[in-house]
């Protein structure tokens, strides 16, 4: 069996020739001192405000593809390399809330950076931080692999089943760690362990989050400026309170005459398409300008006849209901930083393919039943999240019927929620100042978000920041035709190695390009590829195959 040394030494060639291969200087390399698994058994104990429950040394591991997964790069468990596995936790102070609990991994040879792993949904499950970052390529070494320290909390609560996820927002203190102070203290605890283990802090710091992860990267950037380095929010729940209220609303709409079953779903589909996918100059099944989309197709064109239904048309009730998703909704009162309201949801990907947490309207805003109360395990995750959230985070009333349900009634509350969960304060001078860099990708077909409110926030930030200065350390990429999770369209794209070449070679990204990978080791192969345009450019055909990149230019 090979000593510990002698892996290290292998392992440290291969992360040597990893971190050429990303284009990356900026930081030196660290290895744990030479008896690695007595450095990881001794940080057990006290480590600033955590407690550190066991740490112990991990064998290199291979690569491993699951036959299912919640989500596509959900089925990969990457390859990675020895490290120190630090498991521990952080007391509350209020003895009825949960702890903290995280992970850090320390890998024996240290590039002298870190990765925070964001979180998803209502978190309560700990992040480990060993799988692949947000819309990242599948055949890529993880960031541990690249000899990152990588670490993920679960945000102070523990999820529980046959228990909905917003049952801890009844406690005051786990409500907050779950907004935003659960990521800071984690964030701390990690540089005392890598000062502890490395002899050194973090060269350069980064956060990689989605969905509710993405929310936690822009709050980092918003309340903790001089924490990280770089910052990469994919598909961000910004305007949280917004999203919950036009989620419960949509579902609303559909508890009766107006809920649409999968068959109308695939009718609505095929009909966007048929109105926009020409758009562009190609048929290819994707409409790449759904901006312009919506503004095209009518879903009245397909009412039925007086005194009809069926699959092959919609009622006036399912179409009242698909205009309901599609116009904003109104608050009677702003919330943080001024905003009052929350943007319609746009067109495409409607009908893209269920399949566990991902999928268009009937995963995220019909599911294969109409809402119910409580909300069932089949309701659309968009009811499940939202009427779940006026329950417990708004109402705080776990009886309450939904559909009495008015904020103006519960105003202090919902001006309360707002500032700790939404992140959307447009003032990054100081996160810009730090010299932080941020990336935001929202993906056009999310039913699970809306793209159209993280696109709002960047312009918020362009009015107030200017057009010039936000050029200088933050961008936002559309990807068209993708779902919440990546699935429907090219959307796999490296933006690690991005962040790291604008962050530590001031080298700034102009457009990218996405692909879209067979989920089968180890080749994963590119089955189609497109530009990832910077808003808000989108992609345009000019000839050759529809399935490669170099077919397309960005343009507006």
């Amino acid at each position: 069996m090979e000593t510990m040394t002698r892996k290290r030494a292998k392992l440290c060639a291969w992360l040597v020739g990893a971190a050429a291969a990303m284009g990356a200087s900026g930081a030196s390399a660290v290895t744990l001192v030479e008896d690695a698994d007595t450095v990881c058994k001794g940080l057990v104990g006290g480590v600033d405000a955590g407690k550190i429950d066991s740490a112990t040394l991990q064998a290199p591991s291979q690569l491993a593809v699951a036959e299912r997964g919640p989500t596509p790069s959900g089925r990969i468990t990457p390859a990675n390399p020895g490290f120190c596995k630090v498991l521990g936790h952080i007391d509350p102070v209020d003895p009825k809330a949960p702890p903290i609990k995280f992970q850090v991994n320390l890998p024996v040879e240290w590039n002298g950076r870190s990765v925070q792993y964001g979180g998803g949904g209502f978190n309560g499950v700990l992040i480990t931080g060993l799988s692949l970052p947000p819309a990242y390529p599948f055949d890529k070494p993880s960031p541990l692999a690249r000899g990152f320290v990588t670490y993920g909390t679960d945000s102070g609560h523990e999820s529980r089943p046959g228990e909905p996820p917003q049952v801890f927002a009844l406690n005051d203190e786990a409500f907050e760690n779950f907004a935003h102070r659960a990521y800071k203290k984690v964030r701390d605890v990690a540089v005392a362990l890598m000062q502890r283990a490395y002899g050194r802090t973090p060269e350069k710091m980064y956060f990689m989050g989605s969905s509710e992860g993405g929310r936690e990267g822009l709050t980092m950037a918003q309340r903790y400026p001089d924490d990280f380095d770089g910052i990469f929010a994919r598909v961000p729940v910004i305007n949280w309170v917004g999203l919950q209220h036009a989620g419960t609303r949509s579902g609303l709409v559909t508890m009766g005459d107006g809920w649409i079953n999968p068959a109308q779903v695939k009718l609505v589909g095929d009909a966007v398409r048929a109105a926009c996918d020409k758009a562009d100059g190609s048929v290819d099944a994707l409409v790449q300008d759904p901006v312009s989309c919506k503004a095209a197709f009518k879903v009245e064109t397909l009412r039925c006849e007086a005194g009809k239904s069926g699959d092959q048309c919609l009622t006036d009730a399912q179409i009242k209901a698909v205009n309901t998703l599609h116009a904003t909704y109104k608050f009677p009162f702003a919330l943080a930083n001024g905003l009052d309201d929350y943007p319609g949801w746009g067109v495409s990907g409607e009908d893209t393919p269920a399949a566990g947490p991902t999928g268009g309207w009937v995963a995220w805003w019909l599911g294969t039943a109409p809402p119910a109360q409580p909300p069932a395990p089949n309701n659309g995750i968009a009811w499940i999240y939202g009427a779940g959230g006026i329950r417990y985070v708004f109402a705080r009333d776990p009886n309450l019927d939904v559909t009495t349900y008015k904020p103006e009634a519960h105003k202090a509350r919902l001006l309360e929620v707002s500032s700790l969960m939404d992140s959307t304060d447009p003032d990054l001078s100081r996160f810009r100042a730090h010299g932080g860099r941020l990336i935001m990708l929202e993906h056009m077909a999310d039913y699970a978000q809306n793209p159209y409110a993280g696109i709002r926030y960047f312009e918020s930030v362009e009015r107030l920041m200017g057009s010039a200065t936000t050029e200088l350390f933050a961008r936002l990429y559309t990807a068209p035709g993708v779902d919440h999770v990546g699935s429907g369209a090219p959307a796999n794209v490296d933006m690690l190695s991005v962040l790291v070449d604008w962050v530590e070679n001031g080298k700034a990204p102009g457009d990218l390009e996405v692909t879209e990978q067979k989920v089968e080791g180890p080749l994963f192969a590119v089955t189609r590829a497109l530009p990832l345009c910077r808003w808000p450019a989108w992609p345009h055909y000019k000839a050759g195959a529809v399935t490669e990149a170099s077919s397309y230019f960005c343009a507006q």
